[in-house]
């Protein structure tokens, strides 16, 4: 498949200043650091990892709510970084991003129509008239009656508010959607409707996803490949099923042993990876491989000092560890077929 976005070395350093009296630039927060991947055109690319590893501050680089400090974002092998206005914007047009959090992502002061037709407005796109029918239409579309146009936020529930804000990500009928944890902040009932409701609209609008979450449940139920991060950078990369049946950085491997299964006789006889102390501060990575002071398979010197190439373990299937090696998964937590 052609690749719709191509992201090379991204790196996103924020300065930290030092005093109040005699404020300066000290230290600085190294959120993303020299992350590559790409997308292709149809795809769900899952980004996961723990809260802090910058996957938030990697969707907002691409999108450019957030400039780079480094590294080159290509949308449909146009240079995102060069772009300026007319262009700018009209790359914002084809590329939208699904908020995490519905309840500050929509200006309570604007009614549900406003708030859609407001990227029509911003591009002048159609009559106020033709607006409001796309409006209904798209409100329609994920699962809400077309009257609400005229009702604001605070009548609906999260659920409902998250519906919304991926009609109005919709409205410019975009190629890509960058959606940033567009279900940790609802409930377990909701979460499952609108994870089938993105996955309806890219079957027929033939979106392409940026997935960012926590939840390894899902993404599993929606993603095609996975990228992990720890600590700012991509640790493991692969389809899914490879990377959940066979993951190969221990950084990984913790994270699946950790998550639970419904039946609780299984989950007292899982094997458990407990990661030692806790993650290190992005101001101050440790050197080498980042995951050496917690990595229960950690050898030195090497670990601390030589940081791991990102290599290809199998087809497709990439992992930044000296000692890379499959997981033996046990069968009654491995991710199907």
């Amino acid at each position: 498949m052609t690749a719709l976005l191509e992201v090379e070395g991204l790196t996103k350093h924020f300065p930290v200043s030092k005093g109040v009296i005699f404020s300066r630039l000290g230290d600085t927060v190294k959120a993303v650091d020299d992350v590559s991947f790409s997308v292709a055109q149809g795809e769900t690319l899952g980004l996961v990892g723990e809260s802090g590893c910058g996957k938030s501050t990697t969707g907002r680089c691409i999108i450019r709510l957030l400039e780079p400090t480094a590294g080159s974002v290509h949308f449909e092998d146009k240079d995102v970084r060069a772009l300026k206005r007319k262009r700018l914007k009209a790359f914002r047009r084809d590329v939208q991003f699904i908020f995490q959090d519905p309840y500050a992502s929509l200006n309570p002061r604007m009614t549900f129509g406003e708030i859609m037709s407001e990227p029509l407005v911003i591009h002048g796109i159609g009559t106020r008239k033709e607006r409001e029918e796309r409006c209904k239409e798209m409100l329609q579309i994920v699962g809400l009656n077309p009257e609400h146009i005229h009702r604001y936020p605070h009548e609906f529930s999260g659920g409902q508010r998250q519906r919304v804000g991926i009609a109005r990500a919709l409205m410019l009928r975009p190629k890509m959607i960058v959606c940033d944890e567009p279900v940790s902040a609802l409930d377990v009932s909701i979460q499952a409707q609108i994870i089938n409701l993105l996955e309806e609209l890219q079957e027929e609008f033939g979106l392409t996803y940026l997935f960012i979450a926590h939840d390894l449940a899902v993404i599993r139920h929606i993603c095609d490949r996975v990228a992990v991060m720890y600590l700012g950078k991509v640790v493991e990369l692969g389809g899914w099923r490879e990377v959940y049946n066979t993951p190969n950085h221990p950084y990984t491997q913790s994270l699946l042993s950790a998550a639970p299964v419904p039946d609780p006789e299984k989950q007292r006889r899982r094997a458990r990876i407990i990661l030692r102390g806790d993650v290190p501060s992005p101001i101050d990575p440790p050197s080498g491989c980042r995951f050496h002071t917690r990595c229960p398979i950690a050898q030195f010197p090497i670990c601390k000092e030589e940081e791991p190439p990102f290599n290809e373990v199998a087809i497709g299937h990439r992992a930044a560890c000296h000692f890379a090696k499959p997981f033996p998964i046990p069968a009654d937590w491995k991710a199907g077929s």
